[in-house]
């Protein structure tokens, strides 16, 4: 049954049939427009219709009346005077602009009012300026829980164990601060500390209380000795001594991105050092640490005519600066001179000092060289006490006030020199010599003694003054006769020490695990 009735759809005829009826109603409608048969059942828009359409169509329309009043209402109220609206820029004028070349304009103090200011809660029936709705009579939560209720029991918990490490904490304070202060056990203790001596009393407590607590403290302030330099050899030569700075004095350091730091010796150090070294104990004092400053001192000194060095750790850190202490040199102060370039290095002892100007690389300087003549005159006369000789030069450039006075003292000794020959005419080197108080004849080197000097005119500053040239200038040829020998052995002795130092690290370090022992 379904073949059957399915049969008929298969024939060519049907859809051709078909095709023919769609076809049809299609070509109806736009024949029915171009025929102009009835009317359409709505206008076609202006752009589809002839122009003869369009101009029928508006002239067909009648135009709409116009309403009209005889009511004028202007003319029933008294005229106004005409008043001019303001303008807008008038109304809401503009804030001068912030001046951006001073920096952006901070908005601190609007962030800190945003965050003050309190915002509204929800619930709008209530009158926010009311004390109910304060924050003190909610709770302070914020909200309508009291502050009470968002704690845990954890959180109780942690607030009283922290209030109990707390009132341990002021415990251990206050019996540590009691320990400090008691009475010192030793005699020892006592003598070191005779500004805060035992006893019972609230100001002898708490001065014990500072000098412990001082006294844990001087590890890192302090230098790392009470005794930095040895104690004095009484058969040395030199019972003076010379302390030197080394940066801004001895060399200079810069750095430049070329070529990196720089070290500059400055001019006539060489002949500073061996010249004085026979007059002087020469110490290095600087403030920079050792590591850096050691290998600096190789180069500057490789004969070692400095006979100490002390670096930072030989400082006192004080008020944030590294002061020079010469009370821990071990040595006579009255014997003591400090060449430096900056004050707070000698503040404890600034009489002591002599403060120059630093030195930025001039390779013309002659500092050095012009101080020479006042330090080999204090050292070569025997200058009890160096320090009332300093006071007497302060505001002066030393060189040319010492080349003044030299030079007046010079004029007296010869003036003296020409009125005692007049009153003896007679009297020889000798018998003049002894009328000064000078025993005549010469040195076991061949020397002039100083009556012959006297007797040619020289003082005995000038005859000091010969006898150190000729002691630098055998220096001099001693460094160029055995110099490379002198630094051949210092190389060895350096290797040799370095060598037992790492044996003895090595056997040390074996030792601890068992490995070492005698081997037979």
């Amino acid at each position: 049954m379904l073949s059957r009735a399915a049969l008929p759809l298969t024939r060519p005829n049907v859809f051709a049939s078909a095709f023919r009826a769609s076809s049809a109603l299609s070509a109806q409608r736009p024949r029915w427009y171009a025929k102009g048969k009835g009317s359409a059942p709505y206008d076609l828009p202006e752009s589809m219709q002839s122009e003869e359409k369009v101009k029928k169509h508006k002239s067909t329309q009648k135009p709409q009346e116009a309403q009209y009043t005889t009511e004028q209402p202007e003319f029933d109220t008294k005229a106004q005077p005409e008043t001019t609206k303001p303008s807008e820029a008038e109304e809401f004028p503009e804030k001068p602009l912030p001046d951006l070349t001073q920096g952006i304009p901070s908005t601190l103090a609007a962030e800190l009012e945003g965050r003050t200011t309190r915002k509204p809660g929800l619930n709008l029936t209530e009158d926010p300026t009311s004390e109910e709705y304060s924050d003190e009579k909610r709770g302070g939560g914020g909200g309508d829980i009291p502050k009470g209720g968002y704690e845990t029991s954890m959180d109780r918990r942690k607030a009283r164990m922290a209030n109990i490490m707390y009132a341990l904490m002021l415990a251990a304070g206050v019996a540590g601060m009691g320990y400090l202060g008691r009475n010192w056990e030793t005699e020892e203790e006592e003598r070191a500390h005779p500004e805060q001596p035992s006893g019972w009393g609230l100001g002898l407590w708490y001065n014990r209380v500072r000098a412990r607590t001082g006294d844990l403290t001087s590890y890192y302030k302090d230098p790392a000795f009470p005794k930095l330099l040895p104690d004095e050899d009484p058969t040395m030569r030199q019972p003076y001594t010379l302390v030197l700075s080394l940066e801004d004095l001895l060399v200079h350091s810069e750095w430049s991105r070329e070529h990196g730091w720089r070290v500059a010796k400055r001019p006539g150090v060489d002949y500073f050092l061996r010249y004085l070294n026979q007059y002087y104990e020469l110490v290095l004092f600087t403030s920079v640490p050792s590591m850096m400053a050691d290998q600096v001192l190789r180069k500057l000194d490789p004969y070692r005519i400095i006979r100490w060095p002390l670096f930072r750790e030989a400082t006192r850190y004080k008020d944030g600066e590294y002061i020079k202490d010469l009370e821990y040199l071990n040595r006579d102060l009255s014997k003591v001179i400090l060449i430096d370039t900056k004050e707070e290095h000698a503040r404890l002892q600034p009489e002591n000092a002599v403060v120059l100007d630093k030195w930025t690389g001039d390779p013309k300087d002659k500092t050095l060289v012009a101080l020479i003549p006042f330090l080999e005159y204090l050292a070569g006369m025997g200058v009890e006490d160096v320090r009332p000789v300093l006071k007497s030069f302060d505001g002066t450039v030393i060189p040319v006030e010492f080349a003044k006075r030299e030079k007046a003292m010079r004029e007296r000794f010869e003036k003296e020199l020409a009125e005692e020959k007049k009153k003896k005419p007679s009297l020889s080197m000798g018998s003049l010599a002894g009328a000064l108080g000078l025993s005549s004849g010469r040195t076991i080197d061949g020397e002039v003694s100083p009556s012959e000097g006297l007797a040619q005119g020289k003082m005995l500053w000038d005859q000091i003054r010969e006898r150190g040239q000729k002691n630098y200038e055998m220096i001099e040829r001693e460094i160029r006769e055995n110099g490379e020998k002198w630094l051949a052995e210092m190389a060895a002795e350096e290797e040799k020490a370095r060598q037992e130092q790492m044996a003895s690290m090595k056997g040390s370090f074996t030792g601890v695990f068992g490995a070492g022992g005698n081997k037979e």
